[in-house]
């Protein structure tokens, strides 16, 4: 098995030096485990909790546990064993060491919970999702998106003579957690199959009393055909045929488990005109393509959802660039108003809103940018270089303060 360097390993690094516990959290088969692993070997002991046996003695024991794990030690799964947060604490407030907890978890709500009340400063938090277009084309640029001039002209992609258009819709289609590159021979409907039947008993089940597993399914199915789109509680439930709180319930553990991300609008005091529903996003395509029927790359570029599904992809490799620099909340948005003006994607960044459009198939085209206008003024943040994303070979101006710039550059 090939292993594919992640650029989250520096922030490991940094936080390391910084904090007496890392935790890393994410969905589920991101390579949380396989990358502190790497950075644990010969360094800390390992135990995992998902063994019934070592769970058992945590939660029972915290005290007697850390005796024959005592630190440094890596705890993989720490969520199923709340109980351990309160003796962490305990040594860590006594030795005040870096480097003394390693800890990986995959259910975002109950593990916060625990370490937002027993762990606050004492935590060095990294959120890691799958694999990034960089990494998957072998690139160690892992500085966070700014589509400024000063970004691009140090952006220098690496040029690996692949057909590009080819190569990023065979990502979309088969996705980027870590396995499915790793192995190519494993089929992706296999795969997603596996990795939803272990979702929905694993995770969902520990968060929420699912009752009808076929329900979730369908909830799922439809809440990832709306992927790129505002979210419509509503919909989802005439669809799924149930009520809108339990959408907006299991919507949230989506989300809490790093499945999919809520965009929020830019809007303050001064636009009363700006939506206030945030976006939703799948952060991982081949989950989307799998629940969807999006089977190949060809039907998956020219099909109904084939903008929607780019989008996705785009908005996800920017949230990437963020994470895996150690920031857990880009500074992202999107802007729409009531008369449909709209802007894909707001950077904030420097006292600056950056502008973006994502198009699948893109032309220097001044009416693709006409949105960006309308932040003018809006706050005391001024508009900064705005940016039009596609497949295509080089970057090209669309005026003086806005280009056309291929994807490889993000």
């Amino acid at each position: 098995m090939a292993y594919i360097e992640r650029h989250i390993e520096s922030t490991i690094e940094r936080f390391n030096k910084s904090f007496a516990a890392v935790l890393i959290t994410g969905p589920r088969q991101a390579g949380k485990s396989t990358i502190l692993k790497k950075f644990c070997k010969g360094k800390t002991k390992y135990v995992n909790l998902d063994n019934r046996i070592d769970l058992s003695f945590a939660k029972e024991s915290p005290e007697l546990f850390f005796k024959q794990y005592n630190p440094p030690v890596m705890l993989d799964e720490v969520q199923y064993a709340p109980e351990l947060f309160h003796e962490i604490k305990n040594i860590i407030d006594a030795d005040k060491s870096a480097g003394m907890f390693y800890m990986t978890g995959s259910q975002a709500f109950s593990l916060m919970a625990n370490v937002s009340e027993s762990l606050a400063g004492r935590v060095g938090i990294i959120n890691m999702l799958g694999l990034s277009f960089r990494e998957l084309s072998g690139d160690t640029f892992c500085k966070p998106f700014l589509p400024t001039s000063d970004f691009l002209s140090n952006r220098k992609p690496r040029e690996n003579g692949f057909d590009e258009y080819a190569n990023v819709w065979n990502i979309i289609v088969r996705g980027t957690l870590p396995e499915l590159h790793e192995k190519p021979d494993v089929l992706s409907e296999d795969y997603y199959s596996s990795y939803v039947a272990t979702y929905i008993e694993r995770d969902v089940r520990t968060l929420i009393n699912v009752t009808d597993e076929l329900d979730f399914m369908k909830f799922l199915t439809v809440a990832a055909a709306q992927t790129g789109n505002l979210l419509n509680y509503d919909s989802i439930a005439k669809d799924v045929g149930i009520s809108q709180q339990t959408v907006k319930r299991w919507m949230s553990v989506l989300q809490a488990s790093g499945i999919v991300y809520l965009l929020q609008p830019y809007h303050n005091n001064i636009i009363s005109r700006a939506v206030k529903t945030p976006k939703l996003y799948f952060l991982d395509t081949g989950l989307v393509c799998y629940l969807t029927k999006w089977q190949t790359p060809e039907q998956a570029a020219t099909g109904a959802m084939s903008g929607a599904l780019f989008e996705t992809f785009v908005v996800g490799e920017i949230i990437k660039s963020y994470i895996n620099s150690g920031t857990i909340h880009p500074p992202i948005y999107f802007y729409r108003d009531k008369e449909q003006n709209e802007i894909d994607l707001i950077i904030q960044a420097d006292g600056y809103l950056y502008p973006i459009e994502i198009k699948k198939t893109g032309k220097l085209d001044k009416s693709q940018i006409k949105a960006f206008t309308k932040l003018d003024g809006l706050t005391t943040a001024a508009r900064g270089e705005g940016v039009v994303i596609t497949i295509t070979d080089q970057i090209r101006y669309i005026d003086a303060d806005n280009r056309l710039i291929p994807l490889r550059f993000i």
